[in-house]
C-alpha cells in the first residue's frame, strides 16, 4: 500500500527514521497484531501500536472495567466503569488513529478459540494476568509458527521476553517454566499489588518489541528474558535456553495440540 497524505504528516517521524522510512511504515499498515488483554499491558500496549499505525489490531478481552483498574489501565476512563475493557480499548484507540481497524473478540481466551484467533494475526501479545492465558497462547504461538511478545507484572518488578520457538534454536515459555506453578504459589496483582506506572513501562517494551519484530529491526529478545526492577531502577536480561527436554518444542515432545 502507499501512504496518502495524511498518513506522511501522521507518520513523519517514523519516516525520518532511516531504519523505518516509508517501506517500513508500509509494514506496520500491513501488520495484524492480536493484543491479550485490554489491562494494565494491553492498555499501552494497544495505545502505543495503534499511534504506531499498525493496521489491523485485535483485542480479546471478556472483562468489564472497575474502579481499581484506573490506576493503571490508562486506556480507561472513569466514565467506563461498568462497560467492556474491549468497548472501552476501542473507543480509547480509535479517538487515537481512526485510520487503522479494530477488532474486537469479546471473549475468553480457551483451548477451545485459541488455535482460531491466533491464526488471523502475524504477531501475538500476552497481556494476560494468568497462567493459564500464557501456556494457552504459549502453545497456540508454537503450532501456529506465530511470534509472542509475553510480559507480566508484580508490586514494583515485570519481566518481557519474545518467543518463536517455531525457529531453529529457540526456546518457548515452556522452556523457561515447563510447568504452572501451584495455584497459591504466586499471588496476582489483585493479592500482592502493583505500583501502576510498571505496568506502562513493561507494556511500552512490549509494544516496541512487537514493532521490531515486524520491522526487522535490532536485537531481537527471543532467547533473553528481560527483568525490570523499579526499586533499584535496573534492567537485567538472562539468557533462555532452549531446553532439549521441553514438552512441547524438544526433541521428543509430549504435547501434541494447544492444552
Amino acid at each position: 500500500m502507499e501512504l496518502d497524505e495524511q498518513q506522511f504528516h501522521r507518520y513523519a517521524r517514523h519516516l525520518i527514521l532511516d531504519e523505518v522510512g516509508e517501506e517500513g511504515q508500509e509494514k506496520l499498515l500491513d501488520a495484524k497484531v492480536l493484543v491479550v488483554g485490554a489491562g494494565g499491558l494491553g492498555a499501552p500496549m494497544l495505545m502505543y501500536l495503534a499511534a504506531a499505525g499498525i493496521g489491523t489490531l485485535g483485542i480479546v478481552d471478556y472483562d468489564e472495567v472497575e474502579l481499581s483498574n484506573l490506576q493503571r489501565q490508562i486506556i480507561h476512563g472513569t466514565a467506563d466503569l461498568g462497560r467492556l475493557k474491549v468497548d472501552s480499548a476501542i473507543d480509547t484507540v480509535t479517538a487515537l488513529n481512526p485510520g487503522i481497524k479494530i477488532v474486537a473478540h469479546r471473549e475468553m481466551l480457551t483451548a477451545e478459540n485459541v488455535a482460531g484467533l491466533v491464526a488471523q494475526y502475524d504477531v501475538v501479545a500476552d497481556g494476560s494476568d494468568n497462567f493459564d492465558c500464557r501456556y494457552l497462547l504459549n502453545d497456540a504461538c508454537y503450532f501456529a509458527g506465530k511470534t509472542l511478545v509475553s510480559g507480566a507484572l508484580l508490586r514494583f518488578e515485570g519481566q518481557i521476553s519474545v518467543f518463536k520457538a517455531h525457529q531453529p534454536g529457540n526456546p518457548c515459555y515452556r522452556c523457561l517454566f515447563p510447568e504452572k506453578p501451584p495455584a497459591d504459589m504466586i499471588p496476582r496483582c489483585s493479592q500482592a499489588g502493583i505500583l501502576g506506572a510498571v505496568a506502562g513501562v513493561v507494556g511500552t517494551l512490549q509494544a516496541t518489541e512487537i514493532l521490531k519484530e515486524i520491522l526487522g529491526l535490532g536485537d531481537s529478545l527471543a532467547g533473553r528474558l528481560m527483568l525490570y526492577d523499579a526499586l533499584t531502577s535496573r534492567f537485567q536480561s538472562v539468557k533462555v535456553p532452549k531446553d532439549p527436554d521441553c514438552p512441547l518444542c524438544g526433541s521428543q515432545p509430549s504435547i501434541r495440540q494447544v492444552a
